[in-house]
């Protein structure tokens, strides 16, 4: 049994706790060596759905105290453009300016991270933010790339004999995903291709395909492959594509292995 006075003493002292949790000379390793002097134990539920937890602090002497904590919850994962897209803007920012990437990107059904239409401002933004560099047009020694219709203005010719030959392989064109411009290296060789009329030895289609005794599709691979030359006659009646027949070629349409 204790006496009064000590149980005044012990009574009293819980005043003298909180002044001494609460003195600025407490510091925070203190005030943890006071908590495990005060407590026996404690117990911790979780309920991850809920995003909660439930403590039960048991005091010294058996005293129990109940807390309800709301837990952190996780955030979401950023919204971001994605990585295919983010990869195809970087190829096409090497060879197009910022609106007709936008183009090439709606055109093929690409979207911003929250679903809208590309356009000029928002290819710059998303550039600026993956530092990814601006086009810029350079020369080349072996011709500049060119679109159709610079083709087409350079060669003399309309934008639709420009789309006909690269169709047929007739010229070669590069595009560097569907729905991506075509470009065309405009070089000296290309650009002999177009004359005012064609030097003799050069036929029409169809006359060549009687000469050789093959179809169309079989003349333009040898063109194409660079075993025919062709040329593109740009006025006359003469007009249209002109294939080079001079003397019986066997051995050119021979099966291949």
């Amino acid at each position: 049994m204790i006496t009064q006075q000590e149980r005044n003493r012990l009574l009293s002292l819980g005043p003298d706790l909180l002044c001494l949790w609460n003195a600025n000379t407490t510091t925070p390793r203190d005030r943890k060596e006071l908590l495990r002097t005060l407590i026996d134990e404690v117990i911790v539920k979780v309920d991850r759905d809920a995003f909660a937890a439930h403590l039960t602090l048991r005091w010294k002497g058996g005293a129990l105290t109940e807390i309800d904590l709301a837990l952190p919850r996780s955030r979401p994962a950023p919204i971001r453009t994605d990585e295919d897209t983010v990869a195809l803007l970087r190829r096409l920012a090497a060879h197009y300016p910022d609106p007709v990437i936008a183009g090439v990107l709606n055109r093929q059904g690409r979207t911003t991270a929250y679903g809208y239409r590309f356009d000029r401002n928002r290819v710059g933004n998303l550039r600026r933010q993956w530092k990814i560099p601006a086009f810029h047009e350079t020369s080349r020694s072996d011709g500049d790339l060119v679109t159709v219709r610079q083709a087409a203005i350079a060669l003399s010719v309309a934008p639709s004999t420009i789309h006909r030959l690269l169709n047929d392989g007739v010229i070669a064109g590069e595009q560097l995903t569907p729905g991506a411009p075509w470009r065309i290296r405009l070089t000296d060789e290309l650009k002999v291709r177009f004359r005012a009329e064609a030097d003799d030895g050069f036929l029409p289609m169809r006359e060549a395909m009687r000469a050789f005794g093959v179809s169309r599709q079989t003349v333009l691979q040898r063109v194409k492959r660079g075993e025919l030359e062709a040329v593109h006659v740009m006025r006359g009646k003469q007009k249209g594509l002109r294939i080079k027949v001079l003397a019986p070629q066997p051995s050119l349409f021979l099966p291949t292995a």
